[in-house]
């Protein structure tokens, strides 16, 4: 989750607001110390926190109330636009269809530069831009493998050469040979070094003035919280094209100050990383950053994943006619769980979910997510025979699934419950469109409490 400890204390110091009888002054003193707490903790610098609580408290308790508006309502809104104005204001990465556009990535050793070049990739490739990578990092023993098995893994090609020495030459040879195959977006990589913005700087230049880079991308390690003050301030020092990519944001406690801190600089954050896969890189919004820290959700996140994987996994109509008529699968089942899988861990779901992320218990996510894997290891051990006709599954094909993936019998039969009761939901609800929903609110209650990572199914109904 990212950021996970910054928006847990927030979530709680806005909860605690709430649960407040009254919000006075006091109440107001309150939220303002817990919330200075969960940014320090998060490694925010001091005197950032100090302003910002202070603009907090003096706007909570100085501003007239907007109409209709209730004062708990009031102080939250000028929480979430404090915080959002503090991590920075919203700054895009924009193509064009058709025009090539050159990035050239650049970063410390170490900053997770390389990974973050594939990962813009997959980004803009899954938005139907075409892409290719140019490995001008000649310095690195390795670079051209390990961003050619990146590559690989999100389908675009890269250009480079393991025996080059000239990163200058391979940069320009490279990006010369896209722009001939009219490819979209050209994303250059060239070498980390080490404590040395100097060197990165002056090699920077130099491939820049070789290649022309429409935007010069510097990557930063999210993990080293308020010192990434410096390195963003020397980037910008150093050019006045280019943006800032965060990475490393998937629980490090010093992901805020590093947020906050390249923020200071007027540097604009075009993208953070929030997980170790490919897919865990976003643009970044500071408003949708913050209303997933305070556990307001992001539904707007969460519905562009849900296309783009719609998009990869499209059902037929003869499948989805099929599945309507409640002859759901086993297959059908496994396909669905994969599908979810792609959108990212389950945890980072549901925090998108409007009033639901921060108040799910991390324990019941945590079971959660480990019964889903469990179910996709168990599909994976069943016959073509097993996933499309279940009804095949007696004892002794149960006693053998469970040995072959390693679970018990009894979670081979949860499985074939919780499949049977969706079979008969699916069923329930297209044969009485319109009517009453009894008969869901019943199936619904036989589902096992928990079965639903964040939904006390056990009370539906």
């Amino acid at each position: 989750m990212v950021l996970e400890k910054l928006g847990r204390g927030l979530h709680d110091a806005l909860r605690k607001l709430a649960r407040s009888t009254h919000v006075d002054e006091r109440a107001i003193k309150e939220l303002v110390r817990n919330i200075q707490r969960a940014l320090l903790q998060a490694d925010v610098n001091v005197g950032f926190v100090l302003e910002l609580t202070k603009r907090i408290e003096r706007r909570a308790l100085k501003e007239k109330l907007p109409p209709g508006m209730a004062r708990r309502e009031h102080v939250i809104k000028i929480v979430y636009e404090e915080l959002s104005a503090l991590m920075g204001r919203p700054a895009q990465l924009q193509l064009m269809s058709g025009k090539p556009t050159v990035l050239l990535m650049v970063g410390l050793q170490g900053s997770g530069k390389t990974t973050s070049v594939a990962k813009l990739a997959a980004h803009f490739k899954k938005r139907g831009f075409k892409v290719g990578i140019v490995c001008a990092d000649t310095f690195r023993p390795g670079a051209y493998e390990q961003l050619s098995q990146l590559g690989q893994q999100v389908g675009i090609e890269v250009f480079g050469d393991p025996k080059a020495k000239n990163s200058i030459e391979l940069a320009k040879e490279g990006v010369k040979r896209f722009k001939r195959e009219r490819l979209e977006l050209i994303i250059v990589d060239s070498a980390g070094r080490h404590r040395r913005e100097e060197a990165l700087m002056e090699e920077m230049h130099q491939i820049a003035e070789a290649i022309e880079p429409d935007e010069i991308v510097l990557t930063v390690d999210g993990t080293i919280g308020q010192q990434a003050k410096e390195q963003a301030a020397a980037f910008k020092a150093a050019t006045d094209i280019g943006s800032i990519l965060v990475t490393k944001l998937d629980g490090t406690a010093k992901g805020g100050g590093a947020l906050s801190a390249v923020a200071a600089t007027r540097a604009p954050i075009k993208f953070i990383g929030v997980g170790e896969h490919l897919d865990d890189l976003e643009p970044f919004v500071p408003e949708r950053f913050v209303a997933r820290l305070l556990g307001m959700g992001d539904i707007e996140t969460l519905l562009k994943r849900i296309e783009e994987v719609t998009r990869e996994e499209e059902i037929k109509p003869a499948e989805a006619k099929a599945i309507l008529a409640g002859k759901l699968t086993l297959r059908d089942v496994y396909n669905q769980l994969e599908a979810v899988s792609k959108m990212g861990p389950l945890k980072k779901l549901v925090q998108m979910i409007p009033g639901v992320g921060m108040s799910v218990p991390e324990e019941q996510m945590r079971v959660g997510e480990e019964k889903l894997k469990r179910f996709k290891v168990i599909m994976q051990s069943m016959t073509s025979e097993e996933l499309e006709n279940p009804k095949v599954l007696n004892a002794s094909r149960i006693r053998r699934v469970a040995r072959g993936s390693g679970t018990r019998e009894a979670d081979v039969r949860e499985l074939i419950k919780q499949y049977e009761l969706m079979r008969k939901l699916i069923k329930t609800v297209m044969k009485g469109r319109g009517a009453k929903f009894g008969p869901i609110a019943k199936l619904m209650k036989q589902l096992p409490k928990g079965s639903l990572p964040g939904f006390d199914v056990g009370k539906a109904g």
